[in-house]
């Protein structure tokens, strides 16, 4: 009897040891945050400066405290949570679709002449290009003298433009003054019959037609902005020290859409006339960026290699039938440590692609099931809130204080291994609907996307000429 009862407590003294360790694995693997840091701050973080890193541009957010476009009044209000996830559904669309369709991009329709004026009619449109809110945008300076210009930045689009004047159509509201090419001395249009008005239609999708012999550039997106107007070259003022002359853009004449507030779109897509492959050789096809945490913080965009030891680097094939986007190569997902049981066919199936201007990833919907599965286990402790929107995994935290989270990392080729910050896992709407910031895609087949919430507080480097893209921690805060 007493060595049964010894054997007992033996038994009794092991589980508990046992289950203490587990608790305490478990435990290392969650995120311990304040249920509070989630939410933005009502002031703008100071940036953060590293005197290695030349050739830099402050990244913010288009509707935080840190952004002078949502607080002079000249930007339309402020769009809701809803609006900004619904015009993400509309650039997944066109994404996939494009993919669908990639072939059939040769508009056949010859140039044609107009004159562009008020009256003037629109481009005929093959396809429309993806685009969201533009949630980040950098200054950058245009023209001699130069002129700051507020662009959203977007590595799923090729051609830089800005508003122009006189908007002989119409112009939307933005916070600079609009450019107006007639006060600089460097400026140019480009002809109709240069090889450069040629390239638009493989960037753009729409023929190019002729005003005046001036080359004319028509761009439309999958949310019904557009811009229109005189494909030119310009001086482009990126820092101080650094200038690109001749630079290609377009002088918009007719632009609306959801932009209000900033001045155009800054194109870091991989096509010949991106921003990308025209300073090629002074940053030799590389840039990096870093968004915040929060709509509050304040990120980077740099131009150009330097030297990191922090930053993984996973290889970025350009695939034939879609050479516009950026790929990689997703081999699975860990939840708390642990490999969820998916096969990485399910990711190849597609491709997978990581995309500054996609707000919220998309996953394989058998990929999407085990993960939030697997999270709300880890989550059980705390009360669920009613699904919004894309989310159909929701909480109310509104009464914690101190929150654990489950930890999320992505597994990519090369041995990278990426993991994500508290805000690239949940999306707050608001303290009592705080949601698993994961989208299922329609079929398993479909193309996976690594959207920019997944992508706060990383510095994701793009080393084009090298095929290559980069993932660093605590890139910014």
């Amino acid at each position: 009897m007493s060595n049964f009862f010894l054997v007992s407590l033996v038994l009794l003294f092991s589980l508990e040891k046992n289950f203490a360790i587990a608790t305490t694995w478990e435990e290392s693997h969650h995120h311990h945050v304040q249920t509070s840091s989630l939410l933005p701050s009502s002031s703008c973080s100071s940036p953060t400066t590293d005197p290695k890193r030349k050739s830099t541009l402050v990244v913010v957010h288009k509707h935080g405290p840190c952004s002078q476009l949502s607080n002079n009044g000249k930007a339309n209000s402020i769009p809701t949570h809803s609006d900004i996830l619904n015009h993400d559904k509309e650039r997944i669309k066109y994404i996939q679709s494009k993919l669908l369709s990639s072939s059939n991009n040769n508009n056949n329709n010859k140039m044609k002449e107009i004159e562009l004026d008020s009256s003037s009619a629109n481009l005929p449109a093959k396809s429309a290009l993806p685009f969201g809110y533009g949630n980040y945008y950098v200054v950058v300076g245009l023209g001699t003298p130069k002129r700051d210009l507020s662009l959203a930045f977007d590595t799923g689009s090729d051609l830089t433009w800005t508003q122009c004047q006189p908007c002989a159509g119409s112009c939307y509201k933005q916070i600079d003054e609009i450019f107006d090419p007639s006060k600089s001395t460097s400026y140019y249009n480009i002809t109709c019959t240069s090889p450069d008005c040629a390239q638009l239609l493989s960037a753009t999708e729409i023929n190019p037609l002729c005003s005046r012999k001036a080359c004319v550039y028509g761009i439309q997106y999958g949310d019904g902005s557009l811009s229109e107007g005189y494909f030119s070259r310009e001086r482009l003022t990126v820092t101080p020290t650094d200038t690109i002359e001749n630079f290609l853009f377009g002088c918009g004449q007719e632009n609306g859409g959801v932009f209000s507030g900033v001045a155009g779109l800054l194109g870091l897509g991989r096509h010949p006339i991106s921003f990308v492959q025209q300073t090629s050789q002074k940053y030799d096809r590389t840039f990096s960026y870093c968004l915040p945490s929060t709509s509050s913080g304040v990120g980077y965009l740099t131009f150009g290699s330097r030297d990191n030891n922090d930053v993984s680097y996973t290889s970025s094939p350009t695939a034939s039938h879609a050479h516009f986007f950026y790929y990689i190569d997703i081999l699975g997902i860990t939840l708390n440590g642990t490999q969820l049981p998916i096969s990485s066919s399910l990711f190849s199936s597609g491709g997978a692609i990581i995309d500054s201007g996609t707000v919220i990833t998309r996953l394989p919907p058998t990929v999407y099931a085990t993960l939030r599965d697997s999270f709300q286990k880890g989550m059980s402790k705390y009360p669920r809130a009613e699904p919004f929107s894309l989310f159909d995994t929701c909480y109310d935290l509104s009464g914690v204080e101190d929150l654990s989270i489950p930890q999320i990392n992505f597994v990519l080729g090369g041995g990278v291994t990426v993991e994500l910050v508290v805000p690239g896992i949940l999306y707050t709407v608001s303290s009592k609907q705080v949601c698993l910031a994961f989208a299922a895609n329609r079929a398993d087949t479909d193309l996976t996307i690594f959207g920019n919430v997944q992508q706060r507080t990383l510095e994701v480097v793009y080393d084009v000429g090298g095929g290559r893209i980069g993932f660093g921690s605590n890139g910014c805060k």
